[in-house]
């Protein structure tokens, strides 16, 4: 067993964790040890965007299952999630949304999440961007995360926008200024048409420092926790379990599965669990691993007509074009169009969102279309119910028991019910209506509201958001306090998705970035930027 000892350790080198690397080590006397479970993200599906999906059930994939879910007829929903540099950030259909302001004030005001308020967060998501089209007030151009409209829009998104808008949707160009109701095009985290992940982002440009060493293929194992104090990672590698120390910190950036689980492997949870699974209890903390929830997606897809579609377009041509110039149709993240709408009057935010695909994209784009379709798929962003993640095994290399609950609160389905009623208004009338040719799911062209929750139950999925199992405040449930720090341990934080108490309202990324940004603030702050 070797060991190595740096001032701070990083477990996961996707969202959060790669903003943390190359910020602390903007310090020249500041050393970080960042471990990656997976490899360097050198796929050419990472690079194109509408390739997304072909990375689903590969090596690139945890392949995460959920148990069964009561209120999706006892499916098992697969959730995709990213090995490799960069983390999700390298597999997501990179839409760029940062939530709503409500969803800030919320973690604030009531779960006790001080200084994580809109205004406080604000100034991280401005620092972290360069957008290449929106400015002040509310936007960055100099920071390392690109982020451009993207070079390729569908006549079928454009159609559904207009057609959105004639039936009351509020037109907008940009979801993350002053208000974020309404349909418009989405903007992606890309440069000059490719990817531009963290990995892109953050770490290729500091990858000479001397102070920063990155390691793949190492599987975080346990903290190693002496005294109450967590000083060090043990990690797999090869064949060989090593141990790396941290002098200052060592920081889970492993996302709401891997954070959690790494916790509990190292005793760090809730007791009565971990004593079922056999694991010694270090810190009773009943927050983790529970608060599980995600943002539920469903497609409603009709065949078209009088027009081409994207996987039409897949061509060896196409891919050629995208690879070498970042031109062409597969330079589209597939869900190009959508917007954010109520299911119902009196809510103080939108929730729901839509994502608008110009082909059929359903089962987490599983199946390859064989006939020209377009998707539109309404997405709870306000979510009531709750599951939980819990141990299976001793084994790190074991995946957890993942139950997200979805609909288990009835309020969920009713909202999604409410959405797609309103999402099939959209495509009935105005420019979108001369394509569409016939349904395809659900198969009815008015379907009854029992139809609705059928299907729905039936074909929910994941939006690739999980949140919330380290969960950040003050109350007895917390995982971790506003500063990130793990409760009743010295010298440990979680720094990612895990710790959002409450899911925002949109993709999930941009927060994910975002936190890493205001967490290497904090960081500095307690160490004064050098240990």
């Amino acid at each position: 067993m070797s060991q190595q000892t740096h001032d701070y350790v990083i477990v996961g080198a996707g969202s959060a964790g790669a903003v943390l690397a190359a910020r602390l080590t903007e310090d020249p006397g500041t050393s970080v040890l960042l471990l990656e479970a997976g490899g360097e993200a050198v796929a050419d599906e990472i690079t194109i965007p509408a390739a997304f999906a072909t990375l689903f059930k590969t090596k690139w994939d945890w392949h995460y299952n959920t148990t069964e879910q009561k209120q999706l007829n006892a499916r098992r929903a697969y959730w995709p999630r990213m090995k490799a540099l960069g983390g999700c950030s390298s597999m997501n259909a990179m839409i760029y949304i940062r939530g709503n302001r409500l969803d800030y004030n919320t973690w604030r005001d009531e779960h006790g999440a001080t200084s994580w308020g809109y205004d406080d967060v604000l100034p991280y998501f401005i620092r972290a961007e360069a957008n290449t089209r929106l400015g002040a007030p509310f936007h960055g151009q100099n920071g390392p995360l690109h982020v451009e409209d993207r070079r390729y829009t569908h006549p079928l998104s454009n159609a559904w926008v207009e057609s959105a808008v004639a039936n009351g949707f509020k037109p907008t160009d940009d979801f993350n200024g002053a208000e974020q109701e309404g349909a418009g095009l989405y903007q992606v985290t890309c440069r000059n048409g490719r990817r531009w992940s963290v990995a892109k982002a953050y770490l290729e440009p500091v990858s000479d420092r001397p102070n920063l060493t990155v390691r793949t293929g190492a599987l975080a194992t346990r903290v190693v926790v002496e005294n109450g104090r967590a000083v060090g990672v043990a990690y797999q590698y090869g064949a060989a379990e090593e141990v790396a120390y941290a002098d200052a910190e060592v920081i889970l950036s492993g996302g709401t599965i891997n954070s959690p689980q790494l916790l509990m492997l190292s005793g760090i949870g809730p007791a009565a669990h971990l004593r079922d699974v056999g694991v010694d209890v270090v810190v009773d903390l009943p927050g983790v691993g529970q608060n599980l929830h995600d943002h539920p997606a469903a497609p409603l897809v009709w065949h078209t007509k009088d027009t081409s579609d994207l996987a039409e377009l897949n061509t060896l041509l196409n891919f050629g074009k995208a690879k070498a110039a970042g031109r062409g149709p597969l330079v589209s993240n597939v869900g190009e169009a959508g917007g954010f709408f109520r299911s119902r009057d009196g809510l103080a935010a939108p929730d729901l969102q839509v994502h608008v695909a110009p082909s059929g994209f359903w089962d987490n784009g599983l199946h390859e279309p064989t006939t020209r379709k377009v998707t539109v798929a309404p997405t709870l962003i306000s979510v009531a119910s709750r599951g939980q993640l819990r141990l299976r095994s001793l084994d790190p290399r074991w995946h957890p028991e993942i139950d997200p609950a979805y609909y288990d609160d009835a309020a969920d389905l009713d909202a999604m019910v409410a959405g797609v009623q309103r999402l099939l208004e959209t495509v009935s009338s105005g420019p979108i209506a001369r394509y569409i040719d016939q349904p395809f799911m659900p198969g009815s062209v008015t379907p009854s509201e029992g139809d609705i929750a059928e299907h729905l139950r039936q074909n929910t999925q994941t939006l690739y958001h999980p949140v919330g199992t380290c969960a950040m405040g003050q109350g007895e449930q917390a995982v971790v306090d506003p500063e990130l720090r793990v409760r009743g341990l010295e010298g440990l934080r979680v720094v990612d998705a895990s710790v959002m108490p409450v899911v925002p309202r949109g993709n999930t990324n941009a927060p994910t970035i975002m936190i890493g940004e205001k967490a290497a603030d904090l960081i500095r702050g307690t160490h004064g930027g050098a240990s």
